[in-house]
């Protein structure tokens, strides 16, 4: 499957300044379908190299994909109090209301389904939630599982002069943050407002699945995550947080769930 080139590139300055770049592929539609990527990763690494992108567009969507404050191309601050899943989530409505007003469907993967969770508690307009990377953690740690590991020790991992030195747990977010190039201030500022205020799960009315790969610590227990949104389901495929993205059937299961866009 070919990922079609970006029909737009694009950047909006939300309320506190930042610019916010986005992409986004197929004819505009009146319900887009809004991807937010990962920890440390952006939307290309997240939902173009896997193949999520070309799915949705061979389905006939109109998919906008932003990069969240301080990855990928969007504006990087250092200063932790412009982060948290909380604060991207403003921005991800704020760019709802730009490209979206309508609805749309809404898919969140690790950090970025915290926050497609935290807008899909606030705002009636999405239809159709997927969120994946993620499971029982969102209700006992108030967002991404800290029982993993907790975020300081992250920030820590970034900030260190001797990777050497990091702690075997931590280990694999500075290797990707130094595989992508990312500003490691930048991560280590969103790691340590990581959101741990928990999410409204009963007030969500989009139709929602949960995906979990069934190695994923950071995703353990999922369908204890599941039974907490109002009708969710649940599927459970082979892989870790990230060999997940790459089983064969992740790509038709994100498809399938948001549909064709009637």
């Amino acid at each position: 499957m070919t990922t079609p080139a970006p029909a737009t590139t694009g950047r909006i300055v939300v309320d506190d300044g930042v610019g916010i770049a986005y992409q986004t592929w197929g004819r505009p539609a009146a319900l887009p379908v809004l991807l937010h990527h990962g920890f440390a990763a952006d939307a290309t690494s997240n939902f173009v190299a896997p193949g999520v992108v070309a799915g949705l567009v061979t389905a006939g969507r109109y998919v906008v994909a932003p990069d969240a404050r301080g990855h990928g191309a969007s504006d990087k601050p250092h200063d932790e109090a412009r982060y948290g899943e909380d604060r991207m989530a403003r921005d991800l409505l704020q760019l709802a209301d730009a490209l979206a007003p309508d609805g749309y469907d809404l898919v969140g993967y690790s950090m970025g389904a915290i926050v497609a969770l935290l807008v899909a508690a606030q705002d009636p307009r999405v239809r159709r939630l997927v969120v994946g990377g993620v499971g029982s953690g969102v209700l006992h740690s108030g967002g991404v599982d800290q029982r993993a590991v907790r975020r300081g020790l992250i920030a820590e991992a970034l900030l260190a002069d001797d990777p050497g030195t990091i702690p075997p747990e931590a280990a694999a977010f500075r290797a990707l943050a130094d595989a992508l190039g990312c500003d490691r201030l930048a991560l280590a500022a969103q790691a340590r407002r990581a959101w741990t205020g928990g999410v409204a799960l009963d007030a969500i009315t989009a139709a929602t699945l949960v995906v979990a790969g069934d190695s994923d610590p950071l995703a353990a227990q999922p369908q204890e995550l599941a039974d907490a949104i109002p009708g969710a389901r649940l599927r459970v495929l082979p892989g870790d947080h990230i060999s997940v993205l790459g089983d064969p059937a992740f790509v038709p299961t994100v498809v399938a769930a948001v549909g064709s866009g009637g």
